[in-house]
């Protein structure tokens, strides 16, 4: 008897948390394998907002846009990172097909069902990516999640790290000023809209002519 009073139980509330965090860890493992068993891995899975996360996701015409620049910009064999704007993911494998990659840095492990094509990526830790990947991609696009200096500091550094040419990010236009600071990314005439119209302003910055690809 005083051996059960030794073993530790959990309140009703931590055991349904708990039941929680395994049914969606089972869910997105089961949806993994079924993809990969019809081979519909490149299938556009999105799933819905989470705002706790600050998820916002574009509407068709931004996807449609920013795909068109990077299909124009991107060279043959061209490699692509797309931090933590998972939108563009699935329309952007579609449009280029096998002439170039696409790589996922996300901190929503739900787009753990792209594969290897996702890494897992915390803009707390910046630095925190696979060494192999390091300067290693023609075109870094970027949205930051959240409209905070340490957030986009943080993201830029990232980007930093990845990039080997050219480079675009969508941000709040209240941060424009340390956008030029600490990347010297220029303002573009597109502005990037969003599903849920958002408060505030979002802005486009590249360090190339955006709106000339565009045009």
């Amino acid at each position: 008897m005083e051996a059960d009073e030794d073993v530790p139980t959990l309140s009703a509330e931590t055991f349904a948390a708990l039941q929680e965090f395994y049914a969606e860890q089972s869910k997105r493992q089961e949806i993994l394998v079924k993809l990969e068993v019809d081979k519909k891995l490149t299938e556009n899975i999105l799933f819905d907002e989470n705002w706790q996360l600050s998820q916002f996701w574009y509407d068709e015409k931004t996807v449609h846009s920013l795909v068109k620049v990077i299909d124009k910009v991107l060279d043959d064999r061209g490699k692509v990172a797309l931090i933590s704007c998972p939108t563009l993911f699935v329309p952007l494998k579609r449009q280029i097909g096998d002439r170039g990659t696409v790589t996922l840095l996300e901190y929503d492990r739900r787009f753990e069902v792209h594969g290897p094509d996702y890494i897992f990526y915390d803009y707390n830790n910046p630095k925190e990516v696979p060494p192999d990947v390091h300067h290693s991609y023609d075109l870094v696009v970027a949205d930051p999640p959240f409209l905070s200096e340490e957030c986009i500091t943080k993201t830029l550094e990232t980007i930093k790290l990845l990039s080997k040419d050219k480079i675009i990010l969508c941000t709040g236009t209240i941060m424009k000023d340390i956008v030029k600071e600490l990347l010297d990314l220029k303002l573009c005439e597109f502005q990037p809209k969003h599903r849920n119209n958002l408060a505030n302003e979002f802005s486009c910055y590249a360090n190339f002519d955006l709106d000339s690809v565009l045009s």
